[in-house]
């Protein structure tokens, strides 16, 4: 036992004097930790500086029953349960009872408040007993930061967020997660805190060891007033085609500048909500749509003009043993009337005769114009375009005639857009624009300005035949119903069957409806392209039907609610023919005071201004330039005196 004794005394000696600091150590790091205060994520706000989406700090406030001694804690219990009871609406006694149960089972973690904002925040932090702090009160407040969209689900996908997972997997969506990490996060601040027992860990002080400091603000090319047109539009049409889902683009033709996007996609309870940005990463066959860039490769290469006559049969032609079907036989008809009337054959045959030995020549055609590359816009998650060539696993001799309606290809709603807009901005295509600027507070971060893709895609003569057949589209083609005296657009109708390869297919069809176009024609200022993926054919399933209307709707609200403004550089527009007869006017004007001058030559009005300075009175007979002055030139003239002019 005495040996015994000697060694525990040796043992503890040896924790104390030897191995003390490491045991300490041990002792502060599983009781103290430095925990991370996440910085305000910056602001998000559309071209006009509505918010689209804010961080907003939020608080927990819990109580630790303990801290308090017996004195200051009788003292306090009634003042605490008063103020607790005047905030929350509960009774006295009912915090009294709690906050004596609490002390009772030693709790050191007992919730008052969660999910606060600041200005409650600071009401706690007044509250008897709170207001001594952590250590004499056992204030125990938790911050974190809440993100919130004001729109709600207008546009919730495209301006997105960041969001890390349990196993620290981050998410990253739409304007919020490409911008985040590089503007909109911010610095996070840093925070003792100590444990409590049970994983319960208390700030050992009030205020933060280091504060978080707040993102840049990031200001986005989102017009609110068109995106809610577009979401509104677009909601209506799948809700009453019953489609699975949906997207709709509105671009500026000029800029590149995406005014509005809307992506809403079906849930089992059959509503819609912003689910995937569908505009940017599912690609798919385009259909009719790709049809304009078909043809446009076979006019620019001069393969075919819109005049040559094109034989489209029956409606049923059989290109290397497989049949394409238009929706009605058209007979022989020109190459401008085939794409007005979408016909299937007729794009097929022009592609198949102009380019069957030498597909490379076409398909370098839409290489040029970028339709096999991704945009490499700033939001993640681009969908990969994909146009086979010979020696591809999907290419085939039948594969050059399908990609001329729009089959065998896949390509990305924004892509299809870029395209349709370079046509409307005469040539030049513009790279689709997320972001203007990126500031703090009044400081510009970092201005994103216009991209080119590509100077100039095809040539006058080439832009001016598309435009009218896309005009035609509307006024005498498969756009017809879409059609109005009042509001000119040009675009394209686009109906592809979809998962056509299920043994179902012809017992449950299902389609892709778009339209892609501009307004307005005659001078394109936005572009638009409206895709709708299984819609019920029950209730319609045409591109014309289905998305077309939305695109009408869209294109008319945005004149009706947001008119387009012409700016004039200078309102001092000088002409020869004025500026000649104002040096008359004015030499006149400055040599006759009381001697009548001549006026006939002069316009009414200027006569009559001149006259009456004079202190004239004068009666007009007629209209336009001064023929004929009751009193002759030279003659002395009164004050008041009345004069006639006739013209």
């Amino acid at each position: 036992m005495f040996i015994f004794a000697i060694a525990v005394v040796v043992k503890l000696l040896s924790i104390q004097f030897i191995q003390g600091d490491k045991y300490k150590a041990l002792v502060e790091e599983s009781n103290i930790k430095e925990v991370s205060i996440p910085a305000n994520r910056g602001n998000v706000y559309s071209a006009d500086g509505s918010l689209l989406a804010t961080s907003i700090p939020k608080y927990d406030i819990r109580f630790d029953a303990i801290t308090p001694t017996d004195k200051r804690f009788k003292e306090y219990l009634t003042p605490l349960s008063e103020a607790l009871s005047k905030y929350s609406g509960k009774s006295v006694s009912y915090y009294k009872k709690e906050l004596q149960k609490a002390r009772a089972n030693k709790n050191r973690y007992y919730l008052l408040a969660r999910n606060i904002g600041y200005s409650e925040y600071l009401k706690f932090r007044s509250f008897p007993l709170l207001e001594l702090g952590p250590y004499k009160g056992g204030l125990i407040v938790e911050q974190y930061v809440k993100r919130e969209h004001p729109l709600g689900e207008v546009a919730q996908r495209t301006i997105g967020y960041e969001r890390v997972d349990d196993e620290g997997n981050i998410t990253r969506a739409g304007i919020d997660g490409a911008f985040g990490s590089d503007y909109l996060r911010g610095t996070d601040g840093k925070r003792i805190k100590q444990k409590i027992g049970k994983g319960q860990w208390k700030p050992i002080t009030v205020d933060n060891e280091v504060e978080p400091k707040d993102g840049y603000d990031v200001y986005t090319t989102i017009d609110v007033n068109i995106q809610d047109i577009a979401h509104h539009a677009l909601l209506e049409q799948l809700e009453k085609y019953e489609a699975e889902h949906g997207t709709v683009v509105v671009m500026e033709v000029k800029t590149g500048e995406i005014r509005a996007i809307s992506n809403l996609g079906r849930t089992s309870k059959n509503t819609y909500y912003e689910k995937r940005n569908y505009a940017v990463y599912e690609a798919h066959e385009p259909g009719s749509t790709f049809k304009l860039m078909a043809l446009m490769a076979a006019l620019e290469d001069k393969k075919v003009d819109t005049s040559d006559v094109i034989d489209t049969g029956n409606g049923y032609k059989v290109f290397y043993g497989r049949g394409i079907k238009d929706s009605h036989g058209y007979g022989k008809i020109s190459a401008a009337r085939a794409f007005e009337v979408s016909s299937n054959i007729g794009l097929a045959t022009i592609v198949d005769k102009a380019y069957a030995k030498n597909p490379e020549r076409f398909l370098n055609i839409l290489s040029q114009w970028n339709l096999d590359k991704k945009l490499n816009i700033s939001i993640k998650g681009e969908g990969e375009p994909m146009i086979p060539k010979p020696g591809h696993k999907n290419w085939s001799r039948n594969a050059l005639p399908s990609l001329a309606y729009g089959y065998g290809l896949k390509i990305t709603p924004l892509q299809t857009l870029t395209f349709y807009n370079a046509v409307a901005n005469n040539g030049v295509m513009v790279k689709p624009r997320f972001i203007r600027e990126v500031r703090n507070l009044d400081e510009k971060i970092e201005v994103f300005e216009k991209e080119i893709i590509n100077e100039k895609i095809c040539s006058d003569q080439t832009l001016k035949k598309a435009k009218t057949m896309l005009e035609n589209v509307v006024k005498r083609g498969t756009g017809t119903s879409l059609y109005s005296d009042y509001f000119s657009m040009g675009g394209k109708t686009g109906t592809a069957r979809t998962e056509y390869w299920h043994k179902d297919w012809s017992k449950n069809p299902r389609y892709i409806s778009s339209f892609a176009g501009y307004f307005p024609a005659d001078n394109p200022k936005y572009s638009c392209i409206v895709i709708i993926h299984k819609p019920s054919v029950k209730k319609g399933f045409y591109g014309a039907d289905v998305s077309g209307p939305v695109f009408k709707k869209i294109a008319q609200k945005i004149f009706t609610d947001t008119p387009i403004v012409d700016e004039v550089e200078t309102l001092e527009v000088k002409t020869a023919k004025v500026e000649k007869e104002y040096k008359t006017y004015y030499d006149i004007a400055n040599r006759y005071k009381t001697i009548m001058p001549d006026v006939r030559g002069l316009p009414i009005m200027d006569a009559v201004a001149l006259l009456e300075n004079m202190g004239l009175k004068v009666k007009v007979e007629g209209v336009g330039v001064v023929e004929n002055q009751s009193i002759s030139k030279g003659t002395k003239v009164k004050k008041n005196q009345t004069i006639v002019l006739k013209a």
